[in-house]
C-alpha cells in the first residue's frame, strides 16, 4: 500500500474508533463470504463489522488512545465498531459464534478499557444496563456511597461488577436479596408534665393611671 494510502487508511481507522461506543474484536478464519454478510445484518445497526489489517489497526487504535491491543491483533482479524446499543451488539456476536463456531471473539475495549474475551461473553449475557444497575444498588444499600459508585460506573467496569457479584452471590445466595434493615422507631418527645402558667395582667385603676409624658427623639443616622 502506496504511503498516503496507508495514511488515509489509518485516519479513517482512528475515526471509526473515535466515534464508536467500543469494539468487540475477533477472527473470523473459516467463514465464507455469505456468513461474513449474514453476521453483518444481524448486528444491523448497532456496529459495523470490518476487516482490518492489524498492522493499520494497532497504528489507529494507538493515534485514538487505546493501548494494549497488540496481543489482540493477531491472525485474521475482523473489527465490530459498535456505535448503538453495547449489549446488543455484544449478545449479536454471541449468538452468531454460537451458530458458527469459525467466528472467535477475542477481546474488545469498551470505556477506553480493555475487556477480556470472557468479560464481552458477561457483557452478552446482561438484561439491560437498568437492570444490572438496579440489582447493584439492591445489593449494596448498606453503602451509599458505593451504590452511587455503581450507578455512575461506565458499562466496561459494570460487565466486571457483574462477574463479581455473581462470584459473590454463590457464596451467599442472600447478597441479591438487597434487604435492609427495618429502622428503629424514634423515641416519642415526652409530654410536658404541667402547662405553663398564664401570664397575670393588672390593671392599674383609671383614676391613678399615670399621665405619659410626650418626649421627642430625634434618631441620628447611623453607618450602614
Amino acid at each position: 500500500m502506496a504511503r498516503p494510502d496507508k495514511a488515509a487508511a489509518v485516519a479513517e481507522v482512528v475515526d471509526t474508533f473515535n466515534a464508536s461506543a467500543g469494539a468487540v474484536l475477533t477472527e473470523y478464519r473459516g467463514l465464507t463470504v455469505k456468513q461474513l454478510q449474514e453476521l453483518r445484518r444481524s448486528l444491523g445497526e448497532n456496529a459495523d463489522y470490518a476487516v482490518v489489517k492489524n498492522t493499520l489497526a494497532l497504528i489507529a487504535a494507538k493515534e485514538a488512545g487505546i493501548e494494549g491491543l497488540d496481543d489482540l491483533l493477531t491472525g485474521p482479524t475482523a473489527i465490530a465498531f459498535i456505535s448503538g446499543d453495547v449489549v446488543e451488539a455484544a449478545k449479536g456476536l454471541r449468538d452468531f459464534a454460537k451458530a458458527n463456531p469459525a467466528l472467535v471473539i477475542k477481546g474488545g475495549v469498551l470505556d477506553g478499557a480493555l475487556l477480556s474475551a470472557a468479560e464481552v461473553a458477561k457483557l452478552a449475557d446482561l438484561e439491560s444496563r437498568e437492570v444490572l444497575l438496579g440489582k447493584m444498588a439492591g445489593a449494596m444499600l448498606a453503602s451509599l456511597s458505593q451504590a452511587v459508585y455503581l450507578l455512575n460506573a461506565p458499562l466496561s467496569q459494570a460487565a466486571r461488577l457483574a462477574g463479581a457479584l455473581q462470584a459473590a452471590a454463590e457464596q451467599d445466595p442472600s447478597i441479591l436479596a438487597g434487604g435492609a434493615g427495618t429502622p428503629a422507631a424514634a423515641e416519642e418527645a415526652p409530654a410536658a408534665d404541667e402547662a405553663a402558667p398564664a401570664d397575670e395582667t393588672t390593671e392599674a385603676p383609671a383614676d391613678e393611671a399615670p399621665a405619659t409624658e410626650a418626649t421627642d427623639a430625634v434618631a441620628e443616622p447611623t453607618d450602614a
